[in-house]
């Protein structure tokens, strides 16, 4: 006769139930509690009144968020309903029940203060004896952002409608002020139809003034440009070199008919997809410590390529604490290879590793093991990075790239399932890939504290 284990769901607890007793010991969700209560949050505790209602602690409110960027339930709703269905999310809110609205509340009221969490947990990761910085891989990846790309307006579109929208409301003015009732057709509000028609003019005219702003700053970034590249063709021309190419054309000032501004997301930009098309993106850039896979800088850019992200990364490590150490070597592919980049990592005291062309595969045996060129005498960042790139040494440390920073943007993709922003504009975008990159080494540390 067969046995089974009994299927009671009626009988009360002798006891209360503790919820300490609802997880393993070594469950990721009590680890994220054990950071939060190791965390200082009087920046956000303070900014509580007394009066009114009790409110959720932040720690709680904090871990929630956390956990869930951490096991992919990025939604305020799905985390309110898995505080009722999840024993981990119970066990995060001490089997409480924020709703929807205060978590995402918190989320965007905070935004800054997290910004100073996420150095907090590099210096416990220092304390715990897991990080100590050296080599830095950098790369970056494009996040959607909250918004179509259906809903830019380019402006040369911009002038098609509103040409047509004023043609619009000259037809409807003459048809207000003619004595024919018979020519307005029916169902037909014409004053309701003029005003529609004045909104949509006064929303065209803003995106057009934000697209000429824009277009106002890149002109002042391509003069710059334009200037250096002449200085340095007319200094080659004094030395008695002869430059190579034509010369640059002086850049053209007022904006394209292609340039074009989201209605939705105006801080967010139309980017490549990396498997072809256009979206609604994000540049989200991350700096990865290659011995450990944790994320020290992080920050959001709205440029479609990498090329001046060396600087902002060089600002970030300046800021962290001193007790982290100094980083010694930035790694990062061609995309940011650039004379002034090399000179920037130089400047800060940081031995620059930027490719300077795609990376060959498959090199013959004899030129693996060939010997090495001498180093050359001098101090320019840029050619003593080219050599170092071409010894053994140099491609050995290059190759920890690809093993450190490309899979944490992977597994925050595929595994946390984080691919679009939830929040608009730049300072909130920013804001949220700070959460997303602490819920990582968070969840980075609770592997690396198991091993």
């Amino acid at each position: 006769m067969s046995r089974f284990i009994s299927v009671d769901r009626s009988t009360s607890y002798l006891l209360p139930p503790s919820v300490d007793e609802w997880l393993p010991a070594n469950h990721l969700a009590r680890f994220v509690v054990e950071v939060i209560e190791q965390l200082d949050l009087s920046a956000l505790t303070r900014q509580y009144g007394a009066r009114g209602s009790a409110a959720h602690h932040p720690a709680v409110l904090l871990g929630l968020l956390i956990y869930g960027y951490a096991t992919g339930v990025h939604s305020s709703r799905k985390i309110e309903r898995a505080t009722y269905d999840s024993l981990a999310f119970r066990f995060v809110a001490a089997n409480t029940h924020p709703d929807h609205d205060t978590l995402a509340t918190f989320g965007r009221r905070f935004l800054k203060e997290i910004e100073a969490l996420f150095v907090q947990v590099l210096v416990l990761a220092r304390e715990m004896k897991l990080l100590k910085l050296g080599h830095i891989a950098l790369d970056g990846t494009r996040i959607d952002a909250n918004a179509s790309k259906h809903k830019a307006l380019s402006w040369g579109h911009a002038h098609k409608i509103e040409a047509q929208l004023r043609q619009e409301v000259q037809t409807l003015l003459a048809l207000a002020e003619s004595r024919d009732a018979q020519a307005v057709p029916d169902g037909m509000d014409v004053p309701a139809e003029i005003a529609r028609r004045e909104d949509r003019l006064r929303a065209l005219a803003q995106a057009k003034a934000k697209i000429e702003q824009r277009a106002a700053e890149r002109h002042e970034r391509e003069q710059q440009e334009f200037v250096a590249k002449t200085a340095k063709r007319q200094a080659q021309r004094e030395a008695g070199k002869k430059p190579r190419g034509p010369d640059p054309e002086p850049p053209q000032a007022g904006p394209k008919d292609s340039d074009q501004v989201n209605l939705t997301d105006e801080d967010s930009r139309i980017m490549p997809r990396s498997g072809g098309g256009f979206a609604q993106s994000y540049n989200v850039q991350a700096g990865v410590d290659t011995q450990t896979m944790l994320i020290v800088t992080a920050h959001v850019t709205q440029a479609c390529n990498d090329k001046r992200e060396v600087q902002p990364t060089i600002e970030a490590i300046r800021a962290l604490p001193e007790v982290l150490g100094w980083v010694q070597t930035l790694i990062a592919d061609n995309g940011y290879c650039s004379q002034a980049n090399a000179q920037a990592c130089g400047d800060a005291g940081i031995t620059p590793l930027l490719a300077i062309g795609r990376e060959r595969h498959h090199l013959p045996v004899m030129e693996r093991f060939a010997p090495e060129a001498p180093a050359p005498e001098t101090i320019d960042p840029f050619t003593r990075m080219a050599h170092q790139l071409g010894t053994q040494a140099g491609r050995a440390l290059y190759r920890l790239r690809k093993q450190t920073v490309e899979p944490v943007f992977g597994i925050i993709k595929r595994v946390m399932g984080w691919r679009q922003m939830s929040m608009r504009g730049l300072d909130k975008a920013q804001g949220e890939w700070n959460l997303v990159t602490m819920a990582w080494n968070i969840k980075r540390l609770h592997v690396l504290r198991a091993a």
